[in-house]
């Protein structure tokens, strides 16, 4: 016999509340949130990783053009040796019978304002083009974990509430084997019982099944090399404001491509302006003929280009740009309208799925309730085993439906989110 004093007893009191807090807080903390999952998702991800690589060769690129705009030094040499032998070889007065040249030459496009301009301003909508890119991405993987962490937590919750079926008919099924050996059930009545309790206990197997396969696809998503079962906290999603529609990120790659081909056609009316280029050389270019240690010297001189006809392609390239900028502004009044729609169908939903929880509320109530009153009547026989079946299927229907009900408004939300934006 255990013998506890006054201050031992509220010393084992305090050490086993401390030990229950413990346990709730190590559950707690092997729970996995949205959030874990979205930002474990957006850090593994290859494409993100990709994307931004190409913003970092997009700076270099920035670099790699001012080197190109200024002077080019590079040095050559070569040389050439043509015998002529008894009358035989090539003839010397084109070839000097030999030559050597070892020159350190400069080359320098004279490119005016206007022209670097456009170069840097391309290259600006290429960078602005990759930062769209890597917002998108991470808008549709977020989208899509989203998505899954929902589809795997309906599967926790459906396995839980199998669970706490299971549960209930276990406690049931002994009360029934009792009263059916004294003969207050008939034996059939037990066996409809038991077929019942078979069911949904293969039915609990099927959702524990489910919700681990649903857990391992969301690990798979979001790049997480895991295969440890850990309970889901509910998703959450913070509220969004409604999106003001021009400033939506969607409608930012039209404006790019605006942008673009305005450059484009910046860049056909610079191609026909005359081009200048200078150049320069200094070394020594020798035919051995006359004086070769004479032969050293320099030599400048530039270049002029000035388009005048080429079959009106410039027109050509304007009507092409014109045909593409009408066909931009299509997708981009059509893509508005669906937005829009998409937008307005989504709160829709979601204001008649909120109107629904109160009537389904009632009715898991009711259900529940019933099962209640038919689990006290089941133990003193006034209720047939029939009537606590079905009292049992509906009060598993009810709870199935208000689940489904939650579950849709999460994607629903899921939806709202990414396009709200």
């Amino acid at each position: 016999m255990l013998i506890l004093t006054y201050g031992r007893l509220w010393k084992f009191i305090f050490f086993s509340l401390f030990l229950g807090l413990c346990s709730l807080a190590e559950l707690r903390a092997q729970e996995r949130t949205l959030d874990f999952f979205l930002n474990q998702a957006t850090k593994n991800s290859p494409l993100l990783r990709d994307l931004s690589g190409q913003q970092s060769a997009l700076a270099l690129d920035s670099i790699l053009l001012r080197a190109q705009q200024r002077p080019q030094v590079k040095a050559t040499s070569s040389g050439l040796y043509a015998p002529v032998i008894k009358g035989w070889g090539y003839d010397e007065a084109l070839s000097n019978g030999q030559s050597l040249d070892a020159l350190l030459g400069i080359d320098y496009v004279v490119m005016g304002k206007q022209r670097k301009n456009a170069l840097f301003e391309a290259l600006k909508i290429r960078g602005d083009s990759a930062r769209y890119a890597v917002r998108i991405t991470e808008l549709d993987i977020r989208r899509s974990i989203a998505e899954q962490y929902i589809a795997a937590y309906a599967s926790q919750q459906q396995a839980l509430f199998s669970r706490e079926v299971s549960a209930l008919l276990g406690r049931e099924d002994t009360i029934l084997r009792t009263l059916t050996r004294a003969n207050t059930y008939k034996q059939t009545d037990y066996l409809a019982f038991l077929v019942t309790f078979q069911q949904q206990k293969l039915a609990g197997r099927q959702a524990e099944i489910s919700y681990k396969t649903d857990l391992a696809t969301l690990y798979y998503l979001a790049g997480i090399a895991d295969t440890i079962t850990v309970p889901l906290s509910p998703p959450a999603f913070a509220e969004t404001r409604p999106v003001s529609l021009p400033n939506s990120i969607f409608l930012q790659k039209f404006r790019l491509d605006s942008v673009r081909i305005e450059g484009e056609r910046a860049a056909v009316d610079l191609a026909y302006k005359p081009q200048i280029g200078i150049f320069a050389n200094a070394g020594y270019n020798s035919s051995f003929i006359l004086q070769p240690y004479k032969n050293f010297g320099t030599s400048v001189g530039f270049s002029v280009s000035v388009p005048i006809y080429d079959g009106h392609q410039k027109r050509l390239q304007y009507s092409k740009l014109e045909i593409e900028d009408r066909t931009r502004a299509f997708y981009r009044d059509f893509f508005t309208v669906q937005q829009k729609q998409q937008i307005d169908l989504l709160n829709r939903q979601i204001a008649q799925t909120d109107q629904l929880f109160d009537e389904i509320g009632s009715q898991v109530r009711f259900a529940k309730g019933l099962v209640e009153a038919d689990t006290r009547l089941l133990q003193t026989g006034d209720v047939t085993v029939a009537d606590f079946i079905i009292a049992i299927n509906g009060y598993m229907d009810a709870q199935n439906l208000y689940r489904q009900t939650v579950i849709d408004r999460l994607k629903l939300l899921n939806q709202l989110t990414y396009w709200n934006r």
